[in-house]
């Protein structure tokens, strides 16, 4: 098995467990993986800290940058990054990549998967659905992204949020073709 290159975004929308849980699993499976590079808004580190109540976002051993840094490798088709997992996706940021608006690395990062016909995952968080959500959404799946909400599944029986909010990092991981153990309904 080839070795993926995933770039992991961060944005402000609620549920930085997803994305703490995710950098967690991704480190587990590092053998699985050549590179990570990693992207958070400034409002991302602000909701980690809130919900979270700490900064450990500056502990994982991945590639950072900044959400302008346009010399980062995944801003170009050319550095063959598989995978692109946004998550949280704040519906704002989801709307700017539906509209080929990329005014940050966030939103470079994903016209660049797109337009190489590459795999985007798009974790939304926000609830309800407004009509210009949907549309969104249907525009970027049409694009070839993954809308992956972040409904979790019970049937696992989890126990913790936690366990709960792994449940849709473990579907995460399943969609960017990582080999992992996870509940498998009645395995």
């Amino acid at each position: 098995m080839r070795k993926k290159k995933i770039i992991v975004a961060v944005t402000g929308a609620s549920g930085a467990i997803y994305a703490k849980l995710l950098l967690d699993s991704l480190t587990l499976l590092s053998e699985q993986i050549e590179r990570v590079g990693v992207v958070m808004s400034d409002n991302a580190k602000e909701v980690w800290r809130f919900e979270l109540g700490n900064e450990a976002y500056d502990d994982y051993d991945f590639d950072f940058y900044s959400k302008m840094d346009f010399n980062a490798p995944f801003a170009s088709g050319s550095a063959k990054f598989d995978t692109m997992i946004i998550i949280p996706s704040s519906m704002g940021t989801l709307g700017r990549i539906a509209t080929g608006i990329s005014n940050d690395l966030i939103t470079r990062a994903a016209d660049v998967i797109l337009k190489e016909r590459r795999k985007l995952i798009a974790v939304v968080r926000d609830t309800p659905f407004s009509l210009i959500h949907i549309n969104n959404m249907k525009t970027v799946t049409e694009a070839g992204g993954i809308i992956c909400p972040a409904n979790p599944s019970f049937y696992s029986m989890p126990k913790t949020i936690e366990e709960v909010a792994q449940t849709v990092v473990s579907r995460v991981i399943d969609l960017a073709g990582l080999e992992q153990d996870s509940y498998r309904w009645n395995d």
